[in-house]
């Protein structure tokens, strides 16, 4: 719940008898971000603490508060979104659930105030002046370009898929109750001041989003007041809760987040299906019927011992051959992460240049975006359970930055449609040295491909610059 009044010294006093509360890493004077590359990128977005710490020391184990005072730092963040962005913003058809949230904290409950349909910013400001609601503005990256790059950036660097959400929240006032989250999170302070509390998590690294009751989560384990610049980490999982402090006109930050449903247990979920696949064609023992009437059965206790042995052999099967069959996580990540944010460069998006011959020396282009896949053929299968394996190429480049994250009509797409989106371009099983060649190379011959006719080392290099993926040097 929200203070009702006083500083944030006052809480300090408060709460310092019960709860010692070990410091947060703090630094200042950092570089302003670099988009050269997402390495650099997310550097410069921690900095001063250099990466090999934070993921030694803070990513999923404990919060990072990086206090900055640094006035270009400052102005910078604020650039990237502020509350008089609101106005224009609702003139472009919002709407209230998709677009925008509007809510309070009352008596440790999330209360609502949406009204029906389009946001109009009359009504919007007012719910914020008189009801001291705060706006969640969701997926700001669609509208906001500087935003679209920063996480264009690190959806290339995690290779996970990366969402935001604005909250701007007047004084004396809090959006959400205690609650924890299944993303590792952000925070850029981009106006105002946000007093923040922190607790120790009741579920680690937590799968899901979940409420907590005051008398549940105990003391803070940290509090602190972020400032225009500073930026805060915290691990899924950890409870939190943060208000405007009195005397604060309102705060406007950012949450970026990432890591949703990325972990070894959904990688595993989405593996093993074609691991059993690839072992049961060369192990007889995967093979073999289960005992009669075993699906009618309540207890099927008496198979542990029979299923642990053929997870071993799997387990097995798997450190000889060092390889898995791409998942539907892969796919899910390159239909839907962000295009690349090129700016005024929309030529990369057209096809020119010299046509590929077999003389001709050629560079992958949106490294950073493609993505070699080998999966099932459904379409030339004989049947389901026995189909041919073809590599793809995969790409977010055609994605939709207007869609990104926003779980719209995209996902309910035709099947057909949805695959040739999902698979990009695919080839014959026969072309997958040479297109892990051109993936792992800086630039390659098209005669050194490796292919075993001239016509199919053209044939691929074409596919690929219609489809822009190449440049011919």
């Amino acid at each position: 719940m929200p203070r009702k009044g006083g500083k944030i010294a006052d809480v300090a006093k408060e709460t310092q008898p019960q709860c010692k509360r070990p410091k947060l890493d703090t630094a200042a004077s950092p570089s302003v971000l670099s988009f050269e590359s997402p390495d650099s990128l997310f550097r410069s977005l921690i900095s001063p603490t250099e990466e090999k710490v934070f993921f030694r020391e803070y990513w999923e184990q404990k919060p990072l508060l990086v206090q900055r005072n640094d006035a270009l730092v400052a102005a910078y963040y604020q650039s990237l979104f502020q509350l008089s962005h609101l106005k224009e913003l609702c003139s472009q058809g919002l709407y209230y659930g998709r677009d925008v949230n509007v809510c309070r904290c009352v008596n440790g409950k999330k209360k609502v105030l949406n009204k029906e349909g389009r946001v109009n910013y009359m009504q919007l400001k007012k719910d914020f002046d008189q009801k001291k609601a705060t706006i969640q503005f969701h997926q700001p990256q669609r509208f906001k370009e500087e935003l679209w790059k920063i996480q264009e950036k690190l959806e290339c660097y995690f290779g996970s898929l990366v969402g935001s959400n604005v909250y701007i929240t007047p004084q004396g006032s809090q959006g959400l109750p205690p609650h924890y989250d299944d993303v590792e999170v952000f925070i850029l302070q981009l106006e105002g001041e946000k007093h923040w509390r922190l607790y120790k998590p009741t579920v680690p690294l937590a799968r899901e989003y979940n409420v907590e009751s005051e008398d549940r989560i105990g003391h803070p384990t940290h509090e602190f007041i972020l400032k225009p610049g500073d930026l805060l980490y915290f691990p899924r999982g950890t409870i939190h809760q943060a208000d405007t402090p009195h005397g604060i006109s309102y705060s406007t930050h950012v949450t970026i987040s990432t890591y949703q449903n990325n972990s070894w247990g959904d990688f595993l979920l989405d593996a093993i299906p074609g691991l059993v696949f690839d072992t049961a064609k060369e192990d007889v023992a995967l093979r073999t019927s289960i005992p009669r009437q075993l699906l009618m059965q309540v207890n099927t206790a008496d198979c542990t011992e029979k299923l642990s042995s053929l997870l071993r052999r799997l387990a097995e099967h798997l450190e000889k051959c060092r390889e898995l069959r791409s998942s539907d996580m892969k796919k899910d990540f390159i239909t839907h992460r962000l295009p690349p944010c090129l700016g005024c460069d929309s030529d990369a998006l057209t096809p020119g240049g010299k046509l590929p011959k077999i003389d001709s020396k050629i560079r992958l282009q949106f490294r950073d975006h493609a993505i070699i896949t080998v999966e099932p053929d459904q379409e030339s299968a004989v049947s389901r359970r026995s189909p041919p394996y073809m590599p793809g190429l995969g790409s977010g480049r055609p994605n939709r930055r207007e869609t990104h994250m926003m779980g719209t009509e995209d996902d309910t797409a035709s099947e057909d449609g949805l695959a040739q989106q999902t698979h990009g371009l695919r080839f014959p099983l026969s072309y997958l040295d040479a297109l892990k060649q051109i993936w792992s190379s800086s630039t390659v011959n098209v005669k050194e491909l490796n292919l075993t006719s001239d016509e199919e080392k053209e044939n691929l290099a074409l596919s690929l610059w219609t489809e822009c993926l190449i440049e011919v040097l």
